[in-house]
């Protein structure tokens, strides 16, 4: 496990209908203590992003599982999802420059 995740005791993993793009995102898990560090290892072992923010861990640890993410906090989640795609090497078709070349290098 990363060593910046090893004392983590709060998690919440978020999800979404890939079938549905409609559909807003959801709190698929959450936990305290061991069962946090599962949800991290879990995150850790499927490559998935983790972002550490205390403000809006405390705003989606309120809800509850299956519990979809209210309305107010679109925005950030989709900042951070967008971020992690990025790191992910997944781009939209439109990030392309006239030359049809990729406009990220995906090799830095």
């Amino acid at each position: 496990m990363d060593r910046r995740y090893k004392n983590v005791t709060e998690a919440v993993a978020l999800s979404y209908d890939e079938d549905n793009p409609k559909s807003a995102p959801f709190v698929a898990a959450k936990g305290d203590f061991e069962r946090a560090q599962a949800i991290v290892e879990m995150a850790e072992e499927l490559g998935l992003y983790i972002h550490q923010d205390e403000k809006l861990l405390r705003e989606l640890k309120s809800l509850k599982e299956g519990e979809e993410v209210p309305s107010q906090l679109f925005g950030v989640i989709a900042t951070i999802l967008a971020f992690s795609y990025i790191l992910q090497g997944k781009t939209p078709k439109t990030w392309r420059r006239r030359d049809g070349t990729r406009a990220i290098n995906l090799k830095a």
